[in-house]
């Protein structure tokens, strides 16, 4: 089965875009553009990431409530953005907890602090624990947990079939992932500004209520996931029991702003 939607990313005013979508069960229902090659991820990094610390919680070597970061900060805090660190800075400019100040420095910090506890480097730890197990062979992380991951399109529809069935992690640590931390936390979603409230779970953006928004207008406020300044996205949404994943090489601006609500709308719409 195609999904004719997906033909819309030609559309798209990039050079390049390749998406899909893929049930829980790992059938991918739906492919466009050239699904293996290499796109640099910038923020989609993020998941990958917090999904590897949450394989070091559930292996023993952190707990999520444990010091991590700045002072009074936990791996909670970090992957949940309120450890009070600023965007890009390592420097607080909030106390823990208050705000949702999306934070480059706290995945960071947190790759840091996964490290240390597995006496593993975090790009290493992330292969030996995510990647090589879901044979995501064409991924990889060159630098920061926050945004410098590099992968194709056919390696995330497998992640994006553990988010909705896990195997590396106990169903009850991913639900948690997808639960709302800190409730009513205020703060700006990059590119679309103030949201309030501005809810996050363990690494996944939660999309609630919160307009505007980088999914669709249909999406179900249970859809979490994320999307990159370098052009690309991946959502899960839990009531269509599908997920999306789409790449291009062109940085997130206007043309993303327009075109990814109607795209999502319309694959909805034909799941």
């Amino acid at each position: 089965m195609s999904l004719q939607s997906l033909a819309l990313i030609e559309n798209w005013p990039v050079p390049t875009a390749a998406a899909a979508v893929v049930r829980a069960d790992g059938t991918v229902i739906g492919t466009h553009g050239p699904t293996d090659h290499r796109f640099p991820l910038a923020s989609v990094t993020k998941p990958l990431a917090a999904y590897a610390a949450l394989v070091a919680y559930e292996e023993g070597a952190i707990e999520l409530d444990e010091p991590a970061g700045p002072p009074g900060a936990t791996v909670r805090h970090l992957l949940a953005h309120t450890s009070g660190l600023a965007f890009d800075e390592h420097r607080v400019t909030a106390p823990p907890g208050q705000r949702r100040l999306y934070s480059n420095a706290g995945f960071e910090q947190l790759g840091d602090h996964v490290a240390k506890a597995t006496e593993i480097p975090f790009a290493e730890y992330l292969r030996q624990a995510v990647l090589d197990p879901l044979g995501m062979t064409s991924t990889s992380l060159d630098g920061s947990p926050a945004k410098d991951g590099v992968s194709t399109v056919d390696d995330l529809v497998r992640f994006a079939a553990e988010l909705q069935a896990p195997r590396l992690l106990d169903p009850r640590t991913v639900a948690e992932a997808m639960t709302v931390q800190y409730p009513g936390t205020k703060g700006v979603l990059p590119g679309y500004g103030h949201q309030n409230p501005n809810d996050w779970g363990l690494g996944l953006e939660i999309r609630d209520s919160k307009s505007p928004h980088w999914t669709g207008s249909s999406s179900s406020p249970r859809t979490f996931g994320h999307f990159g300044q370098s052009g690309t996205f991946l959502w899960v949404d839990p009531v269509a029991a599908a997920a999306c994943v789409a790449l291009t090489d062109r940085a997130f601006g206007p043309w993303a702003v327009e075109a990814w609500p109607p795209f999502t709308d319309a694959v909805l719409a034909e799941l």
